[in-house]
């Protein structure tokens, strides 16, 4: 029985919990009325605290892991700013024609559906609609968005988890590291490679305890909501997944065509990152071992830390096409007649005010509700959005995994050096898994 438990990989063991996850939050879900002198008075309340525990440790590590692999590949490869400012200008552009297709992807599904139209008749409750009103407030301006990229301190830039702030900080220390002396030089590259090297360490031992924190984590969503929130508003869910899988047919797959890009290993290399962002709805939980995944598939280090993290802020192609999606429904179950020339200026002032903020808590629901307020549209039917919002989070936040891992790929490529030898597998230091085997 132990040597079968050995030879489960990671991936198979994280697809255990997830199905036992489900079946844990449906059997032992939040009880209706809540007894204190209970055993256990609020079972869901365990199942937080465990997924907490995992998502906690990963976010731990983000600022050290970020920094350190991303001064390396700047100072530590040579690199000038005229070489960083094209990979920097070749990701915005790839960045932004991703994100447009996504939208308008979005915007005809959302069209073609329909899935607000007669559901007018549900009316969110008043603490929905409370709640709303309380995100509408936080639309961020044009000054906001440069706090969400010049850090005050870099101290507090780690502590938030503010990625963005994290590698504009990282970009200006690599450069000014390639103007002094070499041995000082070396001296600070060689503390940040020990530093990423106990990185790796720290991921692989958290990443033991990942089946723990995704089969809590979605003991969590379906014992809080109930087994409805799989079913509940089955129409504009079933739209947000057709329109996802669309965009990863016919915009993804045709650029990993283009690229060049080693399907089958790629989606494996993916996989593992891609279902903890899908049971976790965490884009940060699913980030280090991502990055390493690029490694290990061919990318160098300093395209991989740079073009992942900014990605995260500009290249949300599943938020952005959730956006879309749900913008367009909000109007419909609220009936209000748009144009199509309403619709896409509503599409271009979403894609402006989704940038930077992946690290705000509730970040989509923000822009949606606060995007429509600055319009002048009825927000209240974003509360009927609230009550599935962790269902269409769970796909929106894996596209956007996948999207991001993909534009590494393809920076790489464009670049000129995607290690086409690579062997996609994960070196061991990397890659424990439980029994301490290649997640491969």
């Amino acid at each position: 029985m132990l040597n079968l438990f050995r030879r489960i990989s990671l991936t198979q063991w994280i697809l255990i919990a997830m199905v036992i996850g489900i079946a844990i939050g449906w059997v032992f879900p939040r009880p209706t009325t809540i007894d204190p002198h209970a055993w256990i008075p609020d079972p869901t309340a365990i199942y937080d605290m465990l997924a907490k525990i995992f998502i906690r440790m990963i976010q731990s590590l983000i600022a050290p892991l970020l920094f350190a692999t991303l001064v390396i590949g700047i100072a530590g490869h040579g690199d000038d700013m005229k070489r960083v400012g094209r990979l920097a200008l070749k990701s915005i552009i790839y960045f932004e024609v991703a994100t447009t297709l996504a939208l308008f992807i979005g915007l005809a599904a959302v069209n073609i559906t329909q899935p607000g139209i007669g559901i007018g008749n549900q009316k969110p409750t008043v603490e929905e609609i409370a709640k709303v009103k309380e995100l509408s407030q936080k639309q961020q301006d044009v000054k906001s968005m440069l706090d969400h990229v010049i850090p005050k301190s870099i101290f507090m830039a780690a502590a938030e988890n503010a990625v963005l702030q994290i590698v504009f900080w990282a970009i200006l220390f690599a450069v000014a590291l390639t103007q002094i002396k070499k041995d000082q030089r070396d001296l600070m590259l060689h503390g940040l490679e020990a530093l990423a090297e106990v990185m790796f360490k720290f991921v692989a031992i958290i990443m033991k305890y990942a089946p723990i924190g995704v089969a809590a984590a979605l003991a969590y969503t379906v014992g809080t909501s109930g087994i409805k929130v799989l079913i509940n508003l089955a129409y504009l869910i079933l739209t947000l997944y057709v329109a996802l899988v669309v965009f990863m047919l016919f915009v993804l797959l045709p650029i990993a065509w283009l690229a060049r890009v080693p399907i089958r290993k790629f989606g494996k290399a993916v996989a593992e990152p891609a279902m903890i962002a899908f049971s976790t709805t965490s884009s940060e939980a699913a980030l280090p071992k991502a990055m390493l995944a690029m490694e290990a598939l061919g990318v160098p280090k300093r395209i991989v830390a740079f073009v992942m993290p900014t990605g995260y802020s500009f290249n949300l192609d599943g938020t952005t096409l959730y956006l879309a999606v749900a913008s367009i429904f909000c109007l419909q179950a609220s009936g209000v007649p748009t144009t199509w020339g309403q619709q896409i200026g509503l599409m271009l002032a979403l894609m402006l005010t989704s940038k930077g903020v992946a690290a705000m808590p509730r970040a989509s629901l923000v822009i949606l509700s606060g995007t429509l307020a600055s319009f002048g549209y009825p927000i209240e039917m974003v509360g009927l959005i609230l009550g599935v919002d962790a269902l269409m989070d769970m796909a929106r936040t894996t596209v956007n995994l996948v999207g991001n891992c993909l534009a590494s790929v393809v920076m790489a490529r464009w670049e000129g050096e995607f290690d086409d030898n690579a062997t996609g597998v994960l070196e061991p230091k990397a890659t424990e898994t439980l029994s301490g085997a290649s997640a491969h």
